[in-house]
């Protein structure tokens, strides 16, 4: 494994990982407005 796969590796995860926390965010945002 090269250093620019694993590079390319961990941005991926890491675009992943704020988009989940992104989800979550506007899931408990739209909760909280409902209430």
């Amino acid at each position: 494994m090269e250093v620019k796969d694993a590079l390319t590796l961990m941005i991926s995860f890491g675009a992943l990982i704020v988009a989940l926390l992104t989800l979550v965010v506007a899931i408990v945002a739209a909760n909280n407005q409902k209430k």
